[in-house]
Parts: structure tokens; C-alpha cells; sequence
């Protein structure tokens, strides 16, 4: 499933495409025909994510509400524009551009309150404006949940999936089951700042990277990572690897569905859990040079 950046990315290209226009919309897979309809030929006014959801709302009232789940995707090209291929969902067209979206979970035009309430059930976004951290941490301090289920529920802390949920977790040297009650105020004030870099990150290059300059390929003299996310990270999918900071073997386990990945020396939990750290900063990958480079300090 797309992190929560991919969706702001998406809100950035489809406003670069279409905001400001007239757009014609329309459903060549059938299944989207009336809400394509009440969307056609009006004016794109604003486009926006939280979390994993993407809004665009339209001018004359009513916004697109578009969750890519686990496989949606959304193409785009320029003109001349050429028949749909496949099972497209909802086609957004002009004279110069078009956007075909594919396979998502949920397509749908809500009213303003229906946004309004959907905005309302879910958690703070990092990557807004006008999210408020103190709401995700109320939640966390209530709770006896591994902190590594509460990171990824879309109620408590909105756009975490699994990718930015390990590397946090590794980067705060906090172990993923933890239970929420037990994080301290500091250490999640970190794991906040942490993300909001990490996932800005994400927004301008499209990548996942969260190693320290000291653990990039290049200083390591390792091979570079080959996994479909796009990056170099410390834990996720490394279970059964050595760790780059303190070469102990990584560790995998389910937890509410879903692959938890974390390193047993470098990360703990209650009484030999190690002091928190400053967050260290993602290095730049090498051939995304025209990307602003994050600061770093060491793990």
C-alpha cells in the first residue's frame, strides 16, 4: 500500500495537470459513470491529501475522494492523448494532459460535509500544515498497544505505512512493541520531527531513504538496495540481514497483519531499552542530486 507521501505527490501532479482548468472526466471502465459525470466540465479549484487519501475539490461543490489501497495507481501522459487501455477507473483529461487511475479501493465524490467527515476520523498528518502532533500522542499515552500498532492505525497518526513505521521505530531506537503508555513525550516529540523530514523527503524525490551518510552504499562498500520501495533503509524487508549499525541479525514478526522488522541490539523496549537519540537525518542518494539533502547526524 502507497505511504502517505505518494498521495501528497499525487495531489501536487494532478493539480499541476488540471488545477485551475476546466476538466473533462469520464468512466471507460464503467464503474465510476455518475460520479464522473457530476465532475465533468467543471473547474479543478484545489487538490490535497491526508494522510492515504486523496481530496480534489471541484468547483460548483464536491470532491474527489480517491485511497489507492494496496494496488490503485494513477498514470499520466500528455497529449496527443490516447484511448484508455485496461480498467480504468476514472480518466481526468484536457487539451494537454491526462490522468488514468487503475485498481484503487475506493473512487468517490463527497459532499463538504462528508469530507469534513472523513478528515475528522482520521489522525494527524505530518506532511499538513495544520496537523497537531499532541492529538496523535494523546492517543499513543492512553494506550497499551505495541507503539508499532498504533504507528500504523490511520486514526491515531494518518500517511505511516509499514516502511516509514520500521525505520522510525529503528531511527528512535524504540522497539516496536512497546506499549504506547510507555513512550516518553521526548521520544515520540523525535519519532514526529523524524517524519515529517523523512516524509518530506519522500514528497520531492519520490524515495524512501533513511540511512545516515555513514551507512550509504558508497561508505560502506556494500551493494545498493534492489527492492521495489525505492531505497536505502535500515530494517524493513531486511529480516535475516545484518544490521548496518551494529551488525546484529534483523528480526521479523506479525503483528496485526502485518510485518513488523527490527533489530534486537539496536532497538529496545522496558528497562534495557537505550537512551532515545537525536533522529539522524536521511543521506541523498546519489542520483537524486537536484533533491534538497536532509541533515545528518550519526546513528
Amino acid at each position: 500500500m502507497p505511504e502517505g507521501h505518494t498521495l501528497h505527490r499525487l495531489a501536487n501532479d494532478v493539480w499541476d495537470a488540471f488545477g485551475g482548468r476546466v476538466v473533462r472526466a469520464s468512466s471507460p471502465q464503467g464503474r465510476f459513470v455518475d460520479g464522473a459525470a457530476l465532475l465533468d466540465g467543471r473547474v479543478l479549484r484545489h487538490t490535497e491529501a491526508h494522510g492515504k487519501h486523496f481530496l480534489a475539490e471541484f468547483e460548483g461543490g464536491g470532491w474527489l475522494h480517491i485511497h489507492l489501497g494496496l494496488i490503485g495507481k494513477v498514470d499520466f501522459g500528455t497529449a496527443p492523448i490516447p484511448e484508455p487501455v485496461g480498467q480504468v477507473r476514472l480518466r481526468l483529461q484536457n487539451d494537454a494532459a491526462y490522468a488514468d487511475l487503475r485498481g484503487a479501493t475506493v473512487c468517490e465524490v463527497l459532499t463538504d460535509g462528508e469530507r469534513e467527515a472523513l478528515i475528522a476520523r482520521l489522525g494527524p498528518d505530518p506532511l499538513r500544515d495544520d496537523a497537531d502532533p499532541d492529538l496523535a500522542w494523546k492517543r499513543i499515552q492512553r494506550s497499551k498497544l505495541p507503539i508499532g500498532q498504533l504507528l500504523m492505525d490511520q486514526e491515531v497518526l494518518s500517511g505511516v505505512g509499514n516502511v516509514y513505521r520500521a525505520e522510525v521505530l529503528f531511527r528512535a531506537k524504540l522497539h516496536p512493541m512497546t506499549p504506547g503508555h510507555l513512550v516518553k513525550r521526548r521520544e515520540w516529540q523525535g519519532m514526529w520531527s523524524d517524519l515529517l523530514e523523512l516524509m518530506k523527503y519522500g514528497v520531492e524525490t519520490g524515495r524512501i531513504d533513511t540511512v545516515a551518510d555513514d551507512h550509504t552504499p558508497e561508505a560502506m562498500g556494500r551493494d545498493p538496495r534492489q527492492d521495489d520501495h525505492g531505497g536505502e533503509v535500515y530494517v524493513y524487508r531486511r529480516h535475516g540481514q545484518h544490521c548496518h549499525v551494529c551488525d546484529s541479525v534483523i528480526r521479523t514478526e506479525i503483528l496485526a497483519g502485518r510485518n513488523l522488522f527490527w533489530c534486537p541490539k539496536c532497538q529496545r523496549t522496558g528497562l534495557t531499552r537505550k537512551p532515545p537519540i537525536a533522529p539522524a537525518k536521511p543521506a541523498r542518494p546519489a542520483r537524486r542530486q537536484a533533491a534538497k539533502k536532509p541533515s545528518v547526524k550519526k546513528l
